[in-house]
């Protein structure tokens, strides 16, 4: 079979195929991306309680393999009355997956920021949100 005869017989689901990976690789990362701030930034809250569900989710997300997430998110969830569509969930586990991890790198980006940039805010009189905002993140950031 030639090249030409081959995407004459498959270059429609190629084409599919990619634009499918395509959308769950973009999704996932807005999942990633959102799941791995918030959880970050959690794991370096002062309150116990957001504290304890950022590590809970990053040590559960990091422990287990994507496989195992796939199987509980597609097949678990649904015996609590939570169903979602194979694309949903493809993407939802594995943002999550990634957000796991990403989540360590947003804290340790945080905390890397030099001691003298959040004393700067501290004599400026920033609440600890505006100084988060302004100075931290921005250089946690470029991190």
């Amino acid at each position: 079979m030639s090249i030409l005869e081959f995407l004459q017989s498959y270059g429609q689901a190629l084409l599919q195929g990619t634009l499918v990976t395509c959308a769950q690789f973009l999704l996932a990362t807005l999942v990633a991306v959102a799941a791995a701030g918030a959880a970050g930034i959690g794991k370096l809250s002062s309150k116990w309680p957001i504290r304890s569900v950022s590590v809970v989710y990053i040590e559960m997300f990091r422990g287990t393999s994507l496989l195992v997430q796939l199987y509980w998110i597609f097949f678990v969830l649904p015996l609590f009355g939570i169903t979602l569509p194979n694309f949903t969930a493809g993407y939802i586990s594995v943002g999550l997956n990634i957000g796991a991890y990403g989540a360590e790198i947003v804290r340790g980006a945080i905390e890397s920021v030099p001691r003298g940039q959040w004393e700067a805010g501290t004599a400026l009189s920033m609440p600890h949100g505006v100084r988060m905002r302004r100075i931290i993140l921005p250089q946690a950031l470029a991190i």
